[in-house]
């Protein structure tokens, strides 16, 4: 007992800051879901099928505004505590320019393929413009490095359910489509006035001494950008399914594929919620012991590949049932999506591990080279199976290129072969532990 107090005392900043963590992603999920629902019976298939497009393309265009940012920051703040507020200020500048580029570079797409007097180019615009709020997410990378993340948890859950009101309000009064794509631009807003005044209130460093720093800039850019090139090619495989559906179908079939991929993708909060947590400590630890460092890693691979695969057996299992109860028979064929969909949670749960170790070991050409494999195999998947088998044909595509990035990559390069045979081994824990406990047993 003293052993598990002792083990519990030295982690407990990092266990509450995960149940922070993972009670907002819970809230915002399950809230997010149930409203998800209402608003899909509501629209329908195809109408629904438009808003999905919508939020997709723009979270394509989107990936501009990473910068390469996000874990690097935090890395830099744990490190350099004299110049945050360098660092914050300077990102904050990277994610405006970024974002700035991504609406103006989705503004010109939709002036060029979208009809201008159709529905579904006013909801692009509404849905694209919430892009210019998401800079200041940068505050949320102050709140990791300090391992505070339930100031995030309490603004973006705040912001959400606020937003989850109104999207309830707008169904119970049999509002339009493009009500509907206005909701994402008021959550974006809220979130970022509550992280601004959560910040405000709580931290050290007033909001005025924020400032932008070029030799910052260049100092983040020179090593982030290889890491935001592949979180370009990531969103072009994690978003371009329901793109090539549009393109390549329909606005129905984009719908229907959509539902199941939401249910699939609901437990990706997992993974990012435990690595979020851990980032910090792990830092400190590979500087400290290497061998520690490893062991630990090896852990939370196994833990992560366990939770995903417990996860997409039930789902899996439960698929038609789940999917007929929630949406109701308009949206039935996403059963089989969601079947096979949901697998590729194994190797999104291993890659929250594998990114964070990149960026531990500054080895970050690995993102931009397993993220462009990625992206190349899930558009050739894509046409073609999608012509063939639709939706069905996206969720393949989307399992073999999730397996492809984030597993079969790693073996062919000597760097990263290491955490390719602890995956492997991840793999083999279901059957690793329990012989283990028989053979404690035994002896």
């Amino acid at each position: 007992m003293r052993v598990i107090l002792n083990g519990y005392n030295r982690f407990k900043t990092y266990i509450l800051n995960s149940s922070w963590i993972m009670g907002e992603k819970l809230f915002t999920i399950g809230v997010g879901f149930l409203v998800t629902v209402l608003i899909a019976r509501y629209l329908g298939p195809e109408r629904y099928g438009i808003l999905a497009y919508a939020l997709s393309l723009t979270a394509l265009f989107a990936s501009a505004g990473h910068m390469g940012l996000g874990g690097l920051v935090v890395r830099e703040l744990v490190r350099k505590p004299d110049s945050r507020p360098e660092i914050i200020g300077t990102s904050i500048a990277l994610k405006l320019l970024g974002f700035l580029v991504g609406f103006i570079a989705l503004l010109i797409y939709a002036l060029v393929f979208e009809d201008r007097e159709n529905k579904e180019f006013l909801v692009l615009i509404v849905v694209a413009s919430a892009l210019f709020f998401k800079p200041f997410d940068v505050i949320d990378f102050w709140f990791q490095a300090h391992v505070q993340a339930k100031y995030t948890a309490i603004a973006r859950s705040a912001s959400f359910f606020f937003t989850a009101c109104f999207n309830v309000l707008l169904v119970l009064i049999s509002a339009e489509l493009l009500f509907f794509a206005f909701s994402s631009l008021l959550q974006s807003f809220l979130a970022a006035c509550f992280l601004l005044l959560l910040f405000r209130s709580t931290a050290n460093i007033p909001i005025t001494t924020w400032r932008v720093s070029l030799m910052m800039a260049k100092q983040l850019w020179s090593h982030g950008w290889v890491i935001f090139l592949g979180a370009i090619f990531s969103s072009i495989y994690l978003k371009l399914d329901q793109i090539m559906l549009k393109w390549l179908t329909s606005a129905e079939e984009v719908g229907i594929y959509s539902v199941a991929a939401t249910l699939s993708e609901a437990w990706y909060f997992v993974p990012s919620a435990i690595i979020a947590s851990l980032f910090p400590n792990l830092i400190k630890l590979k500087e400290e012991n290497k061998i520690f460092f490893n062991a630990s890693l090896q852990k939370i691979f196994d833990i992560l590949f366990i939770l995903a695969l417990s996860v997409a057996l039930v789902v899996n299992f439960m698929a038609e049932p789940l999917m007929e109860f929630l949406f109701g028979q308009q949206y039935l064929a996403s059963a089989p999506i969601l079947a096979i969909h949901i697998f590729a949670s194994l190797f999104i749960f291993m890659r929250a591990a594998f990114s964070m170790w990149i960026l531990i070991e500054n080895a970050l050409i690995f993102s931009l080279i397993t993220q462009g494999l990625g992206a190349l195999a899930n558009i050739g998947l894509n046409f073609l199976l999608i012509p063939k088998y639709s939706g069905y044909g996206a969720a393949v595509a989307t399992l073999l290129s999730y397996a492809t990035a984030s597993y079969f990559s790693l073996f062919f390069y000597k760097k990263t072969r290491p955490i390719f045979w602890m995956m492997s081994k991840a793999m083999m824990s279901p059957i690793r532990y329990p012989l283990s406990y028989i053979k404690r047993k035994a002896y």
